[in-house]
């Protein structure tokens, strides 16, 4: 454990060092040496602690150390990830909220945002994937439990948005909020999903954004390749690889880093949009009502988080409102989960 903590110093002292001395290329050498170092160190970590310690001489044990060694070059990598980020140009970066203050300060985004992930659809329930949009925009619509979640989530989200826009004085004069933006990936479930959240906004004689739902491309599903129509137990192997490299096609699947920029530039756009529709100095409650993937990649973007670690989060169950804030600009680029 010691030698392990002794790694994380020297990570440390190699990437302040690097930074000071030669500057960002150097850096990057540096950066994969030491990653290769630590990585090439966890077995023999292992096996040398196993003749001196009762735990490390157990499968378990070696396992356990060798799993704590490739965690710590995960940590390493976002945090050179990130760092490399915070000290290049904005047109590297793909990470739009990166320069954004954090939410309740001056110059942050006006509006706030929620992810809103579809209900049940007939894909989660035959447990394939579904993200060709010529077949998803069409087919594999909400189950009848699906239509059941989105109704409920709707009901539940005017509710809340009458009591944060009550200014208690019973009037609409000083409301907070002039009314909801409902933006929505054109996939069939999430559509059906939105128009739910919108049928329910209306019955409760709140305003919406362009009178319904707003369907944007660039929240569609990410695209997960020659995986598309087969078994929703892959997801976990695309995972697998995004956590190493957020920049990976593996299989021809959607980068992270992708979804990353398509996503966060989105949202200013959005941004920019509601502020020029808004009145006055009222602001709008945006819904971004999309799917798993995408939102759980869209998190990091508000949390300036690398993309890398999107199933870090905690997993955005379906027809559940999460609300979106943009983070405080992390320390040296990384920021912990």
């Amino acid at each position: 454990y010691f030698s392990l903590a002794f790694c994380h110093a020297c990570t440390t002292y190699f990437l302040l060092c690097a930074l000071g001395r030669h500057g960002i290329s150097a850096w990057r050498m540096e950066r994969t040496a030491m990653m290769r170092i630590m990585t090439a160190a966890a077995p023999t970590l292992a096996a040398a602690l196993s003749t001196s310690t009762p735990f490390a001489c157990s499968a378990l044990g070696r396992a356990s150390i060798i799993t704590l060694g490739r965690s710590s070059v995960a940590r390493y990598q976002h945090a050179a990830r990130m760092t490399a980020a915070a000290f290049s140009t904005s047109a590297e970066q793909p990470n739009h909220l990166l320069s954004i203050p954090a939410t309740g300060q001056d110059g942050s985004l006006r509006h706030s945002y929620s992810a809103l992930r579809h209900g049940q659809s007939l894909a989660n329930v035959a447990k394939i994937i579904s993200s060709d949009p010529a077949i998803s925009t069409v087919e594999h619509g909400l189950s009848d439990f699906g239509h059941e979640q989105a109704r409920e989530a709707g009901k539940l989200f005017a509710e809340q948005f009458h009591a944060d826009n009550d200014n208690g004085d019973g009037g609409e004069g000083n409301d907070e909020y002039c009314g909801v933006a409902i933006f929505s990936s054109d996939f069939k479930r999430a559509r059906e999903t939105a128009q739910h959240m919108a049928d329910a906004c209306m019955s409760s004689s709140i305003p919406l954004y362009k009178d319904g739902v707003v369907l944007e491309t660039k929240l569609r599903e990410r695209n997960f390749g020659t995986l598309n129509g087969g078994s929703d137990d892959r997801y976990q192997d695309v995972w697998d690889i995004d956590i190493k490299d957020p920049t990976q096609n593996e299989f021809d699947v959607e980068s992270v880093y992708s979804v990353v920029e398509r996503t966060t530039k989105l949202v200013l756009d959005i941004d920019q949009e509601l502020t020029k529709a808004s009145e006055g100095e009222k602001k709008y409650k945006c819904i971004l009502c999309a799917h798993g993937d995408v939102l759980q990649i869209l998190q990091t973007g508000f949390k300036k988080m690398d993309g890398s670690l999107h199933r870090t989060l905690p997993h955005l169950e379906t027809a559940t409102v999460r609300e979106l804030k943009v983070a405080e600009a992390p320390l040296c680029g990384y920021h912990a989960v």
